[in-house]
């Protein structure tokens, strides 16, 4: 590895431990090739989401954005302008990355630059692939897959996992502006985007989020396929992440829906048993 590669791969470690949160110790269930190129991917999907929530105009912010998607062209072509993109370059190379998985998660952030509203939840699908499942695609790739199935089922964990966040932050979004639940679910159960604003707790918000839940719960058994498909060491930081979020699902409805009053959050000690579970995976007896 040159000097200049070593500061890049340090560059997005430093980055992704300050920003990752729980991501980043699930990195350390991979060998180091695989944790750095991980590392180069969230640091470049982060900055992409910064560029997008920092505040300023928008015209400006999609400029930046702009700029970010060229710099990531240069960068495939071997012309480096961020301390992240040797890194980045270099695991896409080494893991066989498909670029357009990247590019479609920059297409996604680009949808949250105006206020979001979706029809219906084929149009919410195609933001969910963009944000999630394209990321998930990407990861597969660093993990190491053995079946071409892989990539549908890792499709269904970013939806399951996006699905999650959206059910998580419903209020604080609708106060930006972002009312992500689509409009025909909001009208099936005689429920406005002016209510959720309001943060209302009604019984029909109640059957709102039942309904919800259980599409996302269908969707994190629609990924479960996922496991034995993936290497050893990708199974298990598969399997922490995914039951990390599905016990955020299960937070939010053991809390009777209430995503109002204070964040959604998981105790550092369902973390350590989901941790603890991944560690068979890890070791070859899963």
């Amino acid at each position: 590895m040159t000097p200049s590669l070593a500061r890049s791969y340090r560059y997005c470690e430093a980055l992704s431990r300050q920003a990752a949160g729980s991501f980043y110790p699930a990195f350390h269930v991979l060998p180091r090739p695989q944790r750095w190129a991980m590392c180069a991917l969230y640091a470049f999907l982060r900055i992409a989401d910064d560029l997008c929530d920092e505040p300023g105009a928008v015209p400006d912010k999609r400029r930046r954005l702009s700029e970010w998607r060229s710099g990531l062209e240069q960068a495939l072509a071997g012309a480096f302008s961020h301390p992240g993109h040797e890194a980045l370059c270099h695991a896409v190379r080494t893991f066989a990355i498909p670029p357009v998985y990247l590019q479609a998660v920059l297409d996604g952030v680009e949808m949250d630059l105006e206020p979001i509203g979706f029809p219906a939840f084929a149009d919410l699908r195609v933001y969910c692939y963009r944000v999630a499942s394209a990321v998930g695609l990407a990861c597969i790739h660093i993990w190491g897959f053995t079946d071409e199935r892989a990539k549908e089922f890792a499709e269904n964990a970013g939806l399951a996992f996006q699905l999650t966040n959206i059910l998580r932050d419903l209020g604080e979004d609708a106060a930006r502006g972002r009312v992500y639940l689509p409009r025909e679910d909001l009208d099936r159960f005689g429920y406005s985007a002016d209510a959720l604003r309001r943060r209302e707790r009604s019984e029909a918000f109640r059957k709102l989020m039942r309904f919800e839940v259980e599409r996302a719960r269908g969707y994190y058994d629609a990924a479960w396929p996922l496991v034995p498909l993936l290497s050893r060491e990708g199974r298990a930081v598969f399997l922490l992440m995914a039951k990390s979020y599905r016990g955020l699902l299960e937070e939010i409805e053991k809390r009777d829906y209430d995503v109002f009053s204070a964040r959604i959050t998981l105790g550092r000690w369902k973390k350590w048993r989901f941790a603890l579970e991944a560690l068979p995976a890890r070791l070859g007896w899963l």
